[in-house]
């Protein structure tokens, strides 16, 4: 594509996010025609430019309190729309479930572990920690899931990143704490959890594991873009965000989910739990895949339904009051 001018593409300036923007700036350097071993060449063809979000000013609240997990997107969604780069990089789990007018996220490539890692000097699993163990997390999801297994935890609120969050570990601020694994994978941190949480007994953040590349809406269909797709993980996340759409999920809602594609098929897991982890209510279903004229729109239908009737059920009890 030697006349496709240079891509732009916006990233939160942590440690994990570069390494996510990294990663796809070799791909679509290289989809580009660059050699993807010259860092020339790369950053050439597909800059890198590094925006700090408001999500990364204040860590000292939780994110519901502040805003909600838009406010990791919202300063590059708003360089996108001017015109200030052409795309943006991000974990798939910070993203809302609507997206600005006139934004789409455009591709999706191959996912990473979505499982969470289980990290403490203690012990090797949660199931292990002694009564009334500090647990430090930031997510409404982790903790409700946590509370729903250990009553006994005390669960609190550490936010920062995964630098921050793994020095607090190690200070005794927490008996342990809870990461994505794909993100430690990322890092070259994959040696550090004692355990890994089931993804059926405790399904992880809708798209957890999965990058999305956002993008005007207009430039859906440039070449570059398919060069960085991956068809099964866009099905299984079409799946896991049409639940997170029927039930609004937020930073104020514990919901979970998790997708597995096996012999044409789609089984899909749904959970939403009390803040307090007392109340849980869970679906599951298949969707036929190999006969659907659209696989993602037979995904997207699978996660809407199950998440609609998970949304009956636990009604009011699913929300963190106001």
């Amino acid at each position: 594509m030697p006349t496709q001018p240079p891509v732009r593409i916006g990233a939160r300036g942590s440690k994990l996010s570069l390494a996510q923007a990294g990663i796809m700036q070799r791909r679509i350097a290289a989809a580009l025609g660059a050699d993807p071993s010259d860092p020339a060449q790369v950053e050439a063809r597909a800059p890198l430019i590094v925006i700090t979000t408001s999500g990364d000013r204040i860590q000292d609240r939780r994110l519901m309190e502040i805003g909600g997990k838009g406010l990791f997107t919202k300063e590059i969604e708003e360089a996108l729309l001017d015109g200030s780069i052409d795309c943006a990089i991000h974990s798939m789990k910070d993203m809302p479930a609507l997206l600005p007018e006139g934004l789409c996220i455009a591709a999706i490539p191959e996912r990473e572990d979505p499982r969470d890692a289980f990290l403490s000097h203690k012990v090797a699993r949660l199931e292990d920690l002694p009564q009334g163990a500090i647990l430090g997390t930031a997510s409404l999801r982790r903790q409700a899931q946590s509370l729903h297994r250990r009553r006994d935890l005390d669960v609190q609120m550490l936010r920062g990143n995964v630098d921050t969050r793994l020095a607090k570990l190690a200070a005794g601020d927490a008996d342990a704490i809870l990461l994505a694994m794909s993100g430690l994978i990322r890092l070259g941190l994959g040696h550090l959890p004692q355990s890994l949480i089931d993804p059926v007994e405790c399904p992880p953040a809708p798209g957890q594991g999965a990058l999305a590349i956002e993008t005007r809406i207009s430039d859906i269909g440039a070449p570059w873009l398919e060069a960085v797709r991956h068809a099964p993980t866009a099905v299984a996340v079409a799946a896991e965000r049409g639940a997170l759409t029927a039930l609004e999920g937020s930073c104020k809602t514990a919901v979970g989910a998790h997708a597995r594609l096996a012999g044409g098929g789609l089984h899909l897991i749904v959970e939403a739990l009390s803040a307090d982890g007392v109340h849980r209510f869970r679906r599951e279903g298949s969707a036929e895949l190999s006969s659907a004229q659209d696989p993602l729109d037979a995904a997207r239908a699978l996660g809407l339904s199950l998440g609609a009737a998970v949304r009956e059920e636990g009604g009011d009890l699913i929300l963190l009051p106001e």
